[in-house]
């Protein structure tokens, strides 16, 4: 069966991959809570034949296609769908609208899924011209960040010798393939820092130490490690996202907490960024008559892509999309974060986007995020060919 065949056996799939992505988004479910979802995936993956394993990380599955055609030293090759939804209610009025109060698959991982139940297919059909073997990983709990890396403890990167996958974006161009080197996800880490003082009368300021007021000069102190301390040419953030302090008008309290995210491109610059959020807030609170404890609750890594892994992937979007569609640029970079990279840090690999946005647009995790259904073929081919290109 000749890959120049390849679209033609897509577009007999695109019926269903079209109702498989729908039945997904009427059926969302939350981290570690993907039993549907996953039970859905393993029956379709033993009916096409693949060696499966259920329970992965809790709700994980994994599914192995052996290559006939693979000899002594064949490759694997392993590819990665997130399968969970995110804790929004659905404001679409379409037909196929979460049926779940509450709960709605609002970053396109319904259409991840279906594309790669679409890929193992196709491939199922191929195996006896496969030179090597093909892993298809259906991970959950990606938004809780908190599903790859227990998959990758579970041993499924174990013989893997390279890994791919991609992530649709809705405020991508339609048909848009997005493939570049290096880090393309940013560090994601959370930070709880607690400013202790002296309560008191809000009238005699002068017998407490004011920890809202710390507070304060920390958030502004906090900007300057990226405005001051961070190369133009190394992107990061921080971002204050609470502060929680008092309970009346009248009365300084003894505490405020903040709290904060921290994004950055480079294990190297995470690590000085994260020492110096501890140095910097501890400086400035002791200057203040006050103390403060940062808390860091360690996110994923940045998703790093393999050069020559990138390549592949890039020669397979120009055949599939063509130069004029394949986009190389920071517009491939995001602050968002993903934890494949727990497959990337894991071998080789590359991490690409596909365009997916409509005529009407909303970025992910807004109420009405959608994807135009068009790109799933689209995702179903690069992963195909990425796929047949890496064993041949």
């Amino acid at each position: 069966m000749s890959i120049d065949h390849l679209k033609a056996e897509i577009d007999e799939l695109v019926p269903d991959l079209i109702a498989t992505r729908r039945d997904f988004h009427e059926h969302p479910e939350l981290a570690f809570e993907e039993v549907r979802t996953s039970g859905i995936v393993a029956r379709r993956l033993q009916a096409l034949g693949l060696e499966v394993q259920t329970g992965v990380a809790k709700t994980g599955v994994v599914g192995l296609l052996r290559g006939e055609a693979a000899g002594n030293g064949a490759k694997t090759l392993a590819i990665r769908a997130d399968m969970d939804a995110l804790p929004i209610y659905e404001m679409n009025e379409i037909d196929y609208r979460s049926q779940v109060d509450g709960k709605m698959h609002a970053c396109g991982h319904d259409g991840h899924t279906a594309i790669l139940l679409a890929v193992a297919d196709i491939l199922s059909k191929r195996r006896s011209e496969l030179k090597g073997d093909v892993k298809f990983i259906f991970q959950p709990a990606e938004e809780s960040v908190g599903g790859a890396k227990p998959m990758v403890e579970a041993g499924v990167m174990e013989g893997v010798d390279g890994v791919i996958g991609l992530h649709l974006i809705s405020n991508n161009p339609l048909g848009h393939v997005g493939v570049r080197g290096g880090s393309v996800f940013a560090s994601a880490d959370k930070l709880t820092i607690t400013v202790k003082g002296k309560g008191g009368h809000a009238a005699m300021p002068q017998h407490s130490v004011d920890p809202i007021v710390i507070a304060a000069y920390i958030t502004t102190a906090l900007q300057t490690l990226i405005s001051r301390e961070t190369s133009p040419f190394s992107p990061a953030v921080i971002t204050i996202g609470t502060i929680h302090a008092g309970s009346a008008f009248n009365i300084i309290p003894e505490t405020a907490v903040i709290q904060a995210t921290m994004r950055s491109f480079t294990s190297e610059h995470r690590a000085y960024l994260l020492r110096r959020i501890e140095e910097l807030s501890g400086g400035v609170a002791m200057a203040m008559g006050g103390s403060c404890d940062v808390e860091v609750i360690h996110g994923c890594p940045p998703c790093v892509n393999d050069e020559r892994m990138v390549e592949l992937v890039r020669r397979t979007a120009l055949d599939v999309v063509g130069e004029e569609k394949l986009d190389e640029g920071e517009e491939v970079m995001t602050t968002g974060s993903d934890d494949m990279a727990c497959f990337l840090q894991a071998a080789p690999g590359c991490y690409f986007l596909v365009g997916a946005g409509g005529e009407e647009s909303y970025p992910h995790h807004h109420p009405r995020f959608n994807i135009d259904e068009e790109a799933l073929p689209v995702g179903v081919e690069m992963l195909s060919r990425a796929a047949l290109n890496f064993l041949a």
